[in-house]
């Protein structure tokens, strides 16, 4: 009868508040097996930018439930993010999309294992809201709260999926973000390189709006960078020429707001010849879009196949099936993939990323991030009372001094896209 009664109120305190309303259905609410109260469960939140996403996990890897409210559209319309307006949003929308993943799960609250919450880095207003409500959540359940890294979380999703095996190396490439890191463990990582200045999807968003891409009829639902990619299928790259970003740097790090500048400038000239204000759209807009896209992925490419070559020279991934692991938001460009596939094909490198779903931000890699801790045994909090959110957050150990000093020069390869 002990066990009946545990039960009975797993199920009661299901119906309780999650937040300041209360879980009003909780689909499937029944007794729970011995096998199902043991299984692992994390209830992943992520708010560390403009998407609020939420999703229950399994230690399996399967996504019992899931929630996301895009804030894309409103920030197309001001033509960026305003951080107080991504703050506003994630506050409005934090509990309904909660409570979907929970509801969508099937899983009691009381049933959850934990509670993981990106905490770094990002927007410090939207880490706030997620962090806050989090903590609310984890007075009302008792549950342990494991505190997420935005990019160790990108680098480990595809272990959900498919288990690579560490070490690997991974290139996380976002709109906030672009780093190259070897991960040798559960926040375990090396960091060979990253940007300099802007991350390639922000230098992409920055040039589709020049460009005025959403008065375009092909792109005016879509973001910056899926506004590029769409348009580049149109153009030709040769018919622009643009300079390869830091080419005499013979180290991992990126920069891009260089070739946005060149960028600027080609479309100022365009407009002066076409004699057409900003705002309209130019006629050679889709090479414009291809030569920056191919640029973007040739920058991207090089380093990736420096920091390959690094590893090889200094033994820090395996010899039989050395793996490269692609994630976040600009991973889901099919072009910036292929190339890559170039670059691994030629090194003997085997090539993962998660499904495009899964590259830009969602509950569910936070989730997922949360079981690897709990397996490792790391960073779970059960007295969360001095956790901060840390908007600037390094990954791992600096390791790219010593990517400077080896100076290692790339063959050149041909990017056939």
């Amino acid at each position: 009868s002990g066990q009946k009664n545990a039960a009975a109120a797993c199920v009661t305190m299901a119906t309780h508040r999650l937040g300041s309303r209360a879980l009003s259905r909780v689909p499937g609410a029944r007794f729970l097996s011995q096998a199902q109260c043991k299984a692992r469960l994390v209830l992943g939140i992520e708010t560390s930018c403009d998407d609020t996403g939420a999703a229950v996990v399994d230690e399996t890897g399967k996504i019992l439930g899931e929630a996301l409210h895009s804030q894309k559209g409103i920030h197309l319309e001001t033509g960026g993010i305003i951080p107080t307006v991504a703050q506003r949003l994630h506050k409005e929308h934090i509990e309904k999309v909660v409570q979907e993943a929970v509801d969508n799960s099937g899983i009691p609250p009381c049933e959850l294992t934990a509670i993981a919450t990106t905490i770094k880095p990002g927007l410090a207003l939207s880490l706030q809201v997620g962090l806050e409500y989090s903590l609310k959540l984890i007075e009302q359940y008792k549950k342990p709260f494991i505190p997420i890294h935005h990019m160790e979380a990108h680098a480990l999703t595809v272990r959900m999926l498919d288990m690579v095996e560490f070490p690997f190396l991974v290139l996380l490439i976002s709109g906030g973000h672009s780093l190259l890191a070897i991960a040798r463990g559960v926040s375990d990582f090396l960091l060979l390189g990253q940007t300099l200045d802007e991350a390639p999807g922000d230098t992409l968003d920055k040039v589709a709006r020049r460009l005025s891409l959403k008065n375009h009829p092909a792109c005016c639902t879509m973001s910056g960078g899926e506004a590029i990619e769409c348009l580049a299928k149109m153009g030709n790259r040769l018919h622009v020429s643009l300079t390869q970003p830091i080419s005499r740097h013979l180290d991992c790090d990126f920069s891009f707001s260089g070739l946005r500048n060149q960028v600027n400038q080609i479309i100022i000239k365009k407009e002066r010849e076409e004699g057409i204000q900003e705002g309209q759209i130019l006629s050679c807009v889709c090479d414009i879009a291809a030569a920056v896209q191919h640029t973007v992925a040739a920058h991207l490419a090089k380093r990736t196949h420096r920091a390959i070559l690094f590893c090889k020279k200094e033994g820090l991934l395996p010899h039989p099936n050395p793996a490269l692991v692609v994630s976040g938001g600009v991973a889901s460009n099919e072009y910036i993939r292929k190339a890559l596939q170039i670059v691994t094909e030629a090194n003997g490198f085997s090539l993962h990323y998660p499904p495009p779903k899964l590259c830009t931000d969602n509950g569910i890699m936070i989730a997922w991030n949360g079981i690897e801790k709990l397996r490792a045994g790391i960073d779970v909090v059960h007295k969360p009372e001095g956790i901060r959110y840390e908007p600037k957050a390094p990954l791992g150990i600096n390791f790219s001094e010593q990517v400077k000093k080896a100076a290692l020069k790339v063959p050149y390869l041909k990017l056939n896209i």
